[in-house]
């Protein structure tokens, strides 16, 4: 991809996610994550029914007059994306593959944390921490974000999560919002997932393709493992091909959903082919409760 495509696809994807951060996901976002704590805005004049508590007795003798201190939430957070870029994300057998629906993704979550003044950085992993983009505020911050989004190209294609949680649970010291964005085609990462999300404040966004869910009766098929690369033949005729098929990915799927209802972490489930506002806006509701 030449640099005039990469802008083009940069300013495509900035247009449509912009225009949804600010329309659709703007106060559902402000809602659904707090700030670290009450910070000092002001003093004013006392009123009868305020906290004597808050008191500011130093104004109070300078002026003669009872005044109190007023507080507010501190909105300002950091938010991660970590996003996983694995030989996996080039699939998709419906409207698009995984990876643009993860770039839409980032750009959407992005543009509404620079909205609400939060900042904003990356991780990309595969089997290994491919790329660190420490968390920063401003527009071209997010530009570059996008662009990163579209065009970063691994060095490697497995996928190791516990590897990308234990990474960003030692480079970012104060509590964070994390959307751990994946296929979740991985195992043996329970552990660093516990303590990230004690940590910080994760939420799992699971993307996935209808034909990872079931195979289609479509006769003898030739498949590839795109990060082991391994080739197999698989007879899609045979009924009982496609039932071991189906079994096997809701045993993952329920393993999985298990394991963060366990750990305490919040999941979003999106499908290639479906709108991810609906799913979005639904979980920033569920949050707000």
């Amino acid at each position: 991809m030449n640099a005039t495509e990469l802008l083009k696809k940069v300013r495509k994807i900035e247009i449509k996610t912009k225009g949804l951060s600010n329309h659709i996901f703007a106060g559902e976002y402000h809602t659904a994550f707090k700030g670290r704590g009450m910070a000092f805005s002001e003093v004013r004049e006392y009123q009868p029914g305020d906290d004597i508590r808050s008191i500011d007795w130093n104004v109070t003798a300078r002026f003669n007059n009872p005044y109190v201190k007023v507080f507010e939430e501190e909105r300002e957070m950091t938010v991660m994306l970590l996003v996983d870029v694995s030989a996996s994300k080039d699939f998709g057998t419906q409207q698009q593959m995984k990876q643009e629906l993860v770039t839409e993704l980032g750009a959407v979550l992005a543009f509404s944390a620079i909205q609400n003044n939060d900042k904003i950085g990356v991780i990309f992993f595969s089997d290994q921490v491919e790329k660190f983009i420490p968390p920063k505020k401003g527009k071209s911050h997010i530009l570059r974000i996008i662009r990163e989004l579209i065009a970063f190209e691994p060095g490697h294609k497995g996928t190791n999560i516990g590897e990308a949680l234990r990474y960003f649970n030692n480079v970012i010291k104060k509590r964070a919002v994390c959307f751990l964005i994946s296929d979740f085609m991985n195992e043996g990462f329970e552990a660093p997932l516990r303590i990230a999300n004690k940590k910080h404040d994760l939420v799992a966004v699971r993307i996935y393709d209808k034909r990872e869910t079931e195979l289609p009766n479509v006769g003898l098929v030739q498949m590839k493992d795109a990060e082991k690369g391994n080739i197999e033949w698989i007879d899609t005729s045979s009924k009982a091909v496609r039932a071991q098929f189906k079994a096997n990915y809701l045993k993952h799927e329920a393993e999985l959903l298990q394991l963060f209802r366990s750990s305490g972490v919040d999941t979003i489930n999106i499908r290639t082919d479906e709108d991810y506002v609906k799913p979005l806006i639904s979980f920033f509701k569920r949050r707000e409760k």
